[in-house]
């Protein structure tokens, strides 16, 4: 019976054994490919630039009001592209920049001064932590090796296809190789996805942003999103999970959707890298599914765009038939079994067919925006459009996402101070566009706030200044994601500089000069997109 006492005595300890156990199984990686079925090499070998790749940091940090006080924040930080997210711009990148190994010379120096950043110095845009993976046992003549071993030398690594004693010629290239001894297969560079956590937590810990960053792709785009858990602070008895969930967006699959009851969710010192085959062009929004309203209302919410395919039309040519040539590809390739086979059917994804009056071309499910009416129209020299529209009607000059948010200083000072939560007495207080209240909104640098570690970090860093070329038309791409209010958003006029005079005056704004995206979030949480474009 004494025995008793003693066990739960040491239960805790067992409980903290456990837990370390637990968190010793996690580990930091990322994943962007060079090619997929989808997307393969180009002829040249080189990766295919249809494949983005973005790493973002799950944690804690600060933000600053309007009025100067400092408000804390659940949040995702940058961990990629972080002088385009020093520059508001968005942080998604092609793989061959993306997959750029980390080190000393990158940007602002070695793992220990990175706290803070990114900052007007910081130059580089690849993934952070990102190293070769000397983990590998390296190729040795003379040993012997089972079919499947695998192995690493200076160009790469191989992958052993027959048993044996291996011989005196160290595997290189990239296809098959016989080193005298055994065959070998080309697998891949030594950038296999690891990377070293020392500079992930050094740039992800208390380095949330308000809003999360910007994702931007192309339509018809592969993108490999890794979410990186570097854990809370300030929050230390949080052991929170956190997801990516793309609101209202069609996801390959329910695995990638970010609703922890149907997907994965990712734990303190884990990564998770969500796929998505870019759909439909527009503006959308995402946000971590772990207790929604707790972490939408505590900042984790941001926005992506997709530019669609008819920015990819040359200069001149028609818009209309660029547009057609994706219903009238030629027939993809039954039973595929290689790359080029793959690629025949890409031209037919989201294919309307019978819709657009091709009886013999059956209806993709994804089929949204059937082929618009034949016209005259060109692509424009300069510009993108916001639609494939095939008239031209949605080109514009410049692009700004505008995201429309509230924050409850109350909510995130109990959320800050271990006290449970009342979500029934939530009420906005900070009107925000993009993180700002004003008068920080017509601030065009980034806002920084310093955190608990003293130093300062670029809590805010999309800008709300618009600026439109005279004679030019603009998108806003505008999302509106309260928690607990809906917002409008109205312009009385616009500053314009009189050279001639060197005053400045308002004038009045041109609906054809602005074309909106709007994408609401409803307070029921339900999925739609609501958008609507002013003028032509």
């Amino acid at each position: 019976m004494k025995s008793i006492p003693r066990l739960l005595y040491v239960l805790p300890v067992l409980g903290l054994l456990f837990g370390a156990l637990d968190a010793e199984a996690q580990s930091f990686r990322v994943q962007c490919p060079t090619s997929t079925p989808f997307h393969p090499l180009n002829t040249d070998g080189t990766p295919n630039a249809n494949i983005k790749c973005q790493q973002i940091a799950g944690g804690d940090g600060y933000a600053t009001m309007g009025d100067g006080t400092t408000t804390y924040l659940f949040g995702f930080g940058p961990l990629s592209g972080l002088p385009d997210i020093y520059a508001g711009l968005p942080g998604t990148q092609v793989n061959s920049v993306f997959n750029t190994t980390f080190g000393p010379d990158a940007g602002t120096g070695a793992s220990n001064n990175l706290v803070g950043m990114p900052d007007a110095n910081f130059t580089f845009k690849g993934a952070i932590g990102l190293t070769e993976d000397y983990g590998l046992d390296p190729w040795a003549a003379g040993l012997v090796y089972l079919k499947g071993a695998t192995v690493r030398t200076a160009t790469g690594t191989y992958r052993a296809t027959s048993d044996g004693t291996s011989g005196a010629t160290t595997p290189t290239g990239t296809g098959t190789f016989f080193d005298g001894g055994i065959n070998w297969a080309y697998q891949g560079t030594l950038l296999d996805g690891h990377v070293d956590a020392r500079p992930i937590m050094d740039v992800g810990v208390m380095n949330a942003n308000q809003p999360a960053p910007l994702i931007a792709i192309d339509e018809d785009d592969e993108l490999f999103l890794t979410l990186s858990n570097v854990g809370m602070i300030m929050r230390p008895d949080l052991f929170e999970q956190h997801t990516v969930h793309f609101h209202g967006y069609p996801n390959a699959s329910a695995f990638y959707d970010g609703v922890p009851d149907a997907s994965i969710a990712i734990n303190v010192g884990g990564s998770f890298t969500y796929y998505y085959l870019a759909p439909d062009a527009g503006t959308y929004f995402w946000h971590c599914h772990i207790a929604p309203p707790e972490h939408l209302q505590m900042g984790m919410v941001g926005q992506l765009y997709v530019r669609p395919r008819q920015n990819k039309v040359t200069s001149g040519a028609s818009l209309y038939t660029a547009l057609s040539q994706w219903e009238t590809a030629p027939a993809p390739i039954s039973n595929p079994t290689k790359p080029s086979d793959w690629a025949t059917y890409e031209p037919i994804r989201k294919r309307c067919g019978g819709t657009n009056g091709a009886a013999n071309i059956p209806t993709d499910l994804l089929c949204s925006t059937p082929l618009p009416t034949a016209t005259a129209a060109t692509r424009a020299p300069t510009g993108n459009y916001a639609y494939n529209d095939g008239d031209g009607s949605t080109r514009y000059d410049v692009e700004y996402p505008i995201q429309m948010m509230g924050f409850d200083p109350s909510f995130h000072f109990v959320g800050m101070t271990f006290n449970p939560e009342s979500f029934t007495d939530m009420k906005d207080k900070y009107f925000m566009l993009n993180g700002r209240s004003y008068p920080d909104t017509i601030n065009p640098d980034p806002i920084l706030t310093q955190s608990t570690d003293g130093m300062l970090h670029p809590s805010q860093p999309l800008p709300t200044v618009i600026n439109i070329p005279a004679g030019g038309r603009a998108l806003l791409r505008i999302s509106d994601l309260n928690v607990t209010e809906y917002h409008t958003l109205a312009s009385l006029g616009v500053f314009a500089f009189d050279q001639a005079a060197q005053v400045f005056d308002m004038v009045p704004v041109l609906a054809s000069a602005l074309l909106c995206q709007f994408g609401v979030v409803p307070l029921d949480e339900r999925e739609f997109e609501v958008v609507q474009m002013l003028g032509q």
